[in-house]
């Protein structure tokens, strides 16, 4: 590997600064590259100065890839505005090079052979898939037990503000590497809650777009009425711009950088916490989307009926009892080729896989019936209903976008008693259940620790969301003075 140059501002530079840079012939990507492999050997793996275990696994070809953009931008035939900026994604996603395991020591035998839908729109932009993510296993369907970010392919994830404290799920590790400059940008995955619950946590800008705007295929899948692909980062117009190229949409970047004026914003102020810090910096966020020239008004955003809860999860384990099951019969390799089998291969090596809690879920799932169950058709129906008629069109009526808190300050993460998650709102529900869009950025730090602001509109509104939450990043100045630095960063320089 070739000595980085000026590596520690490489790191820290996000992703439309290292794009600058580039273009300027300020650096290179493989200087960049090599800096950022270095520091994921330096801090992310166990027996590291940090041990964030954010990163489950290196690409092989990372060097080669940024040989090849730097040759490519020699030449003027630069691919995109995000040509040579590496990249890392969650290991759920297949990226020939990389594992694809979704955390799970079942699929480490299934070699990848071609690239997902996705990873082929990075590679074709010119980025360097720098690696993938460790993650909660099986994206968190797995037990009410389980505790964000363990797996047993890659350990538990900590989160770089805190190391005790969890880096969310079940995209932690595209969190946690991105707020620890192991790379400028992610790509996660989200069923309800898995984009949304990291960034906020991490300090990050997320977007989960609406099902089907990124393609899903060769993602070890839940859920194929909720499942999405979103990208990471963080900033608002990196994200932006990573989105462009993931969804195949051009002018994101343009609108985000137009801001919130003229934007029409409800602010469910029904859907608070009750955590202190964290409803303060909902009122400050709402403040600066005012400053930012949107007009806000309150919306009575309702909270969700347990009965809407239980439909879900009858949804989720029905499709994932088809869906998981199809994927696994039908990705290269040795291994277990139905949820069944996977359930046995888990069982059989209980010491790894089941170390701190179980497969509950994937045990009913296989009991669920899938699809045909006679209670799959009529779960889905309800909680669709309640998610489109009672709970987004009434609210998105009269404006462009609903603004809720989303997550609050992090939580310890404790693998003997379990996941004891601190305050939600429970915006993701919706947005989840319907398949609409949601997106996140942080509106504040409560003792140190990021607190993120929910975005939520209609399918096809991703542009907005952005452009709206750019107005919040732009007023709160959280950038500035290096507020959203995990602290190991800001001692590492001292």
């Amino acid at each position: 590997m070739p000595p980085a140059r000026d590596a520690p501002g490489l790191t820290e530079r996000t992703a439309v600064e290292l794009a600058r840079a580039l273009d300027e012939g300020m650096t290179t990507s493989e200087a960049v590259t090599s800096a950022l492999l270095e520091r994921i050997s330096a801090i992310d793996a166990p027996g590291t100065d940090v041990a964030l275990r954010s990163v489950l696994a290196v690409a092989p070809d990372a060097m080669g890839d940024a040989a090849r953009a730097d040759a490519e931008r020699a030449i003027g035939r630069a691919r995109s505005a995000l040509h040579g900026v590496p990249i890392v994604i969650k290991d759920n996603i297949e990226a020939v090079g990389l594992p694809g395991t979704a955390g799970a020591t079942s699929l480490l035998a299934r070699t990848v052979r071609v690239d997902a839908p996705l990873v082929r729109r990075l590679r074709d932009a010119g980025m360097v898939v720098l690696g993938s993510t460790n993650l909660s296993q099986w994206a968190n369907l797995r037990s009410p037990r389980s505790t964000s970010g363990w797996s047993a392919v890659g350990g538990l994830t900590a989160n770089p503000y805190r190391l005790d404290r969890s880096a969310g799920g079940s995209s932690s590790g595209s969190g946690a590497a991105v707020a620890a400059r192991l790379a400028p940008l992610s790509v996660g995955t989200e069923t309800d809650g898995s984009i949304t619950c990291p960034a906020s946590l991490n300090g990050l800008v997320g977007l989960k777009p609406a099902v089907g705007a990124i393609p899903a295929n060769q993602v070890v899948p839940l859920s194929k009425s909720q499942d999405s692909p979103g990208p990471m980062g963080r900033t608002v117009l990196d994200v932006a711009l990573l989105y462009e190229v993931l969804a195949a949409i051009p002018g994101v970047a343009d609108r985000v950088r137009a801001g919130a004026t003229g934007l029409r914003v409800g602010a469910a102020t029904t859907l608070v916490t009750s955590h202190p810090g964290t409803d303060a910096a909902f009122g400050h966020a709402i403040a600066a989307l005012e400053r930012a020239g949107a007009t806000v008004s309150d919306v009575a955003y309702p909270a969700t009926p347990p009965e809407v809860d239980a439909d879900e999860l009858t949804v989720l384990l029905c499709e994932m009892a088809d869906d998981l099951s199809a994927y696994l019969g039908s990705r290269d390799g040795d291994g277990p080729r139905t949820l069944a089998e996977a359930i046995a291969h888990e069982d059989a090596n209980r010491e790894v896989e089941l170390r701190y809690f179980g497969h509950e879920f994937f045990e009913r799932a296989v009991a669920s019936g899938g699809r045909s169950s006679a209670d799959y058709a009529p779960a889905r129906e309800r909680s669709v209903a309640w998610a489109t008629a009672q709970c987004l069109e009434p609210v998105l009526g009269a404006v462009d976008l609903v603004v809720a808190p989303s997550y609050g300050p992090a939580w310890k993460s404790d693998l003997t008693l379990g996941e004891h998650p601190a305050a939600y709102s429970g915006i993701c529900s919706g947005p989840a259940i319907a398949g609409w869009p949601i997106a996140t950025v942080p509106m504040g730090l409560v003792d140190g620790l990021p607190v993120g602001l929910a975005l939520v509109g209609r399918p096809g509104s991703e542009a907005v969301l952005l452009a709206a939450a750019a107005g919040v990043e732009r007023e709160l100045g959280l950038h500035d003075g290096g507020l959203l630095e995990p602290q190991f960063l800001a001692s590492s320089r001292s």
